[in-house]
């Protein structure tokens, strides 16, 4: 996150070129946040609990700050089903690991289920970014959040494993024949709860991998780098364009 708020920084013409961006979270553990112009760049860990406690945070934040015009976009690494490694992932919808788009929460000892459809619109404008680079495949599907690295998304190489190869073949066909294109491990709940604050969310992330040939990422350190930098350039163009508008 550091390195794309420089990257943005850089891009918009913000601030003096390789000024400091300094965390302004610093005082605490759980996630790290940089600013430049009207952009934030917040982690947030890995899974949906960790991403959950950070946007329960920053969208207080948000709210006192009397912050207005407001969108949200995850950018990350995931898995890819059927594509390239390196291929660019712009969620439709994020479903959870049996094709449902709702993420399930217990509150109070009820079962809570919210709706996980992200913003059309700004989905197709993103697509639109993606075709003004044209550097890059860019494909608009289904994201399947799991809570689980390794058997929650059929992958043979954990410590526990209790099917086969050909059952998750099955199992990862029968996903990409329902609209999946990747997965990942944080869309779900991103998706339920700025869907339900009203705000227009997106999730752009990059494919390491096509699980249908194998568990393990064989593309070297740089090829990786560079991939990783793809959701970033996207979004950065994205912002670029919607502040010229402004």
């Amino acid at each position: 996150m550091q390195a794309f708020i420089k990257y943005v920084s850089s891009e918009l013409g913000l601030g003096l070129p390789g000024e400091d961006h300094p965390n302004i979270c610093v005082g605490t553990d759980r996630y790290a946040m940089f600013k430049a112009g009207p952009v934030l760049s917040v982690s947030h860990g890995m899974g949906i609990p960790s991403i959950a406690i950070m946007l329960h945070e920053l969208l207080k934040l948000l709210h006192h700050a009397r912050c207005s015009g407001v969108t949200a976009i995850r950018i990350g690494t995931s898995g890819g089903i059927g594509l390239e490694p390196g291929s660019v992932v712009i969620t439709r919808q994020a479903v959870d690991a049996c094709f449902r788009p709702e993420f399930e929460q217990v509150v109070l000892g009820r079962r809570v289920v919210r709706g996980t459809q992200l913003d059309a619109q700004l989905a197709h404008e993103l697509l639109q970014c993606s075709a003004d680079l044209s550097d890059f495949r860019t494909v608009l599907g289904d994201t399947m959040c799991t809570s689980d690295f390794y058997e929650g998304q059929g992958r043979l190489d954990g410590a526990l494993c209790s099917y086969t190869e050909a059952d998750k073949q099955e199992y990862l066909r029968a996903a990409r024949a329902a609209g999946v294109r990747n997965i990942e491990m944080e869309s779900s709940v991103f998706a339920a709860m700025c869907r339900a604050c009203g705000l227009p969310a997106a999730v752009v992330c990059v494919t390491v991998l096509d699980r249908l040939e194998g568990d393990q990422v064989s593309s070297p350190h740089e090829v990786l780098a560079e991939f990783q930098q793809r959701p970033q350039r996207l979004v950065g163009h994205f912002i670029k364009k919607r502040l010229a508008a402004a």
